[in-house]
This record gives structure tokens, sequence and C-alpha cells, in this order.
């Protein structure tokens, strides 16, 4: 893998079947790669999670539209220009908008706040995380200034796709997305859930295939872990270990890919950013929403959202990641992998 870069389902599986035999050389391999491509360069980039909302009603997420124990908010986009004006100042180049797909937030309101942001910070990038939308929406808020976008195509597997979400939702049509989303002309990320209900090592090597053929610019990947008001809040969390070993392959597919240690990751070990990043990761994203919502966006139980995951938090991070041998960079870091 490490050095053709693609592996057969088959053998994808079996690596999966076998952790824990060859952990400490794929790790190895994979912080060459990192290393290789970006140097010992973590990027940072400021989250903004702006509305917690969303029409959808899939089984895992806690600010599902049938959680009616959610504490609901909207950023205006006043305190959305106040977040990248703090962003600014701590040094962050690339502003991530998230929320749930939320119809208040139409193509005209988005590629207002998207202009705004661009006018007065145009050497930023910005990346919107916000769900499936047409071809013409993403055409008009990338033409507004929005250069990356992050959608995870959460499983490949359209019969496992089915048992993580209602009927109105299909893996058919999150798939075209990020190829609509590529052909506009975003760098885009993609990504999966790690340890969800029912998936087995063949899923799991399919959405490596995937990956191999979508061609990304980032992947994110993280640990499924369950929220107490979903249908799936009985079902077990996945496995850090198990992401670790598949953000070093995910490296070794794509050795130029930009690769983040994500919140799940640090949720479910308290040391899951730095192993994520041992393991060939190079991006982490502290929270730079207004501290009084960063509890309401509950996707999981027990998510980080103070401390070292809060932006106001960065020094301590810093001190961290140079404890392992890398350093922040508040560059808009984009990726190599075009």
């Amino acid at each position: 893998l490490a050095k053709s870069h693609v592996l057969s389902r088959e053998e994808f599986s079996f690596l999966l079947d076998n952790i824990g035999e060859e952990d400490s050389y794929l790790y190895e391999k994979a912080r060459e790669a990192a290393l290789a491509n970006y140097g010992n360069k973590i990027y940072v980039r400021g989250l903004m999670e702006f509305t917690n909302y969303c029409k959808n009603d899939c089984f895992y997420c806690g600010i599902r539209k049938s959680n009616r124990n959610a504490n609901r908010y909207r950023l205006t986009k006043e305190q959305i220009l106040s977040c990248c004006e703090m962003g600014y100042a701590l040094g962050f180049r690339t502003f991530v908008l998230q929320g749930g797909e939320d119809g208040s937030f139409t193509d005209d309101r988005l590629t207002d706040i998207i202009s705004s942001i661009r006018t007065r910070w145009s050497d930023c990038a910005i990346t919107l995380s916000i769900g499936e939308r047409s071809y013409e929406s993403y055409k008009q808020l990338y033409d507004a200034g929005a250069n990356r976008f992050l959608l995870r195509h959460e499983t490949y597997d359209d019969t496992h796709y089915g048992k993580l979400h209602p009927p109105a939702l299909s893996a058919a049509r999150r798939k075209q997305c990020l190829f609509d989303l590529k052909k506009i002309g975003y760098q885009v990320g993609t990504g999966f859930m790690v340890g969800s209900p029912y998936q087995t090592f063949e899923n799991l090597a399919d959405d490596m295939l995937f990956l191999k053929e979508l061609n990304p610019q980032m992947v994110g990947i993280g640990p499924f872990i369950p929220h107490h008001d979903t249908p799936f809040a009985d079902q077990k969390a996945g496995s850090a270990d198990l992401t670790l070993f598949l953000l070093g392959l995910i490296r070794l597919l794509l050795p130029k890919v930009l690769l983040p240690a994500t919140t799940a990751l640090g949720t479910i070990d308290s040391d899951g950013r730095e192993k994520g990043i041992l393991a060939g990761a190079n991006v982490i994203m502290p929270n730079l929403s207004p501290p009084q919502v960063r509890e309401k966006y509950l996707l999981y139980d027990s998510k980080l959202c103070t401390g070292d995951e809060a932006a106001e938090s960065l020094r301590s991070l810093k001190q961290r990641i140079q404890n392992i041998g890398y350093e922040i960079t508040v560059s808009r870091g984009d990726s190599l992998n075009i």
C-alpha cells in the first residue's frame, strides 16, 4: 500500500481483520508519508457550528429532526462574523461553517454571509459543511467565495446506508453531491463513521475503495459515538484503535490528502488527537462557536466542546502538539492532493 497506494477489497478486509499485528509498522509508514508531503506541520481550522436545526432524521445524530429534547439555535450573520474576527486575531486562516440542513439558511442568505467573510478576510479559506444541496446551490455558494466543502459519505454500501438513515436519504444521492462539488471546483472532503451499527469490515473496505475513486482533498473519519436521544442510543461505540488503524491506511492510500484528527476521536480517547497525528493525521479543528452554543451542537454524547477543543485554548493545544514533535501552523493549508 505504501508503494502502490492501492489494495483490493479482499486485502483491505484482511488487514482490518488482523489489526494489532502490524500496527506500529503501519503508523511508522503513515508518519513518513505525512512528513514527506507536509513536514511536521499540523493545520488548524476554525470551526463554527452555526445552526443545529436539521430537516433530516438520521438515526445516529443528536440534532436529528425528531429529537424534541435538542436545544435549538441559529447564529446570526453578525455572530458568525464576530467568530471570524476572533478567529482571525488568533491566527486562523480557514473558517469552517458547519450546520444541520436548515432551510432557514437559504442560498441567498448563505451567499450574503460567505461574500461578507470573503470581502473582510480575503486571505482566508472558507469551508462549508452543510449537507446535501442542489448543483445550482453549490455553484452559487462557490461563486460567492466558498473554497472547500466537507460532506462525509458515511458509508458507501447502499444497504448499510439504509440502516443508518430514513428512506428519504440515499447513498447514491450523497455520492452524486460529492461528484457535483468536485466538478464545480471545490476542494472536497468526505469520510465515514467507524464502528457504526451493522458495519462490516467489507463495508469499510468499500469505503476505502470509494476514497480512491473520488480522490478527495480531505478525508474525515471518526468513531461512531451513540447519542442518548436517538434510535441508536444503546448501540456500542466505535473503536479508537480501529479508527487509528484506518487513519494510517488512508494516509498510505492517499499520501497527499489532508487528514484530520477529529473531535470524536478525542472524545473517546483523551489522547486521541495526538495518537491520530502519530497515525498520519495532520489537521485539527478547534471550535470558534460562541461558548453558549457549543454544548447545544451535540451530534453524539460527551462531545468535547471546552478545554483544548475550544479555539481560546490554542496555546495549550500548541504545547500538546509540540510534545509529540509537531507544530501548529496557522496558514490556509491547501491540500496537495489535486
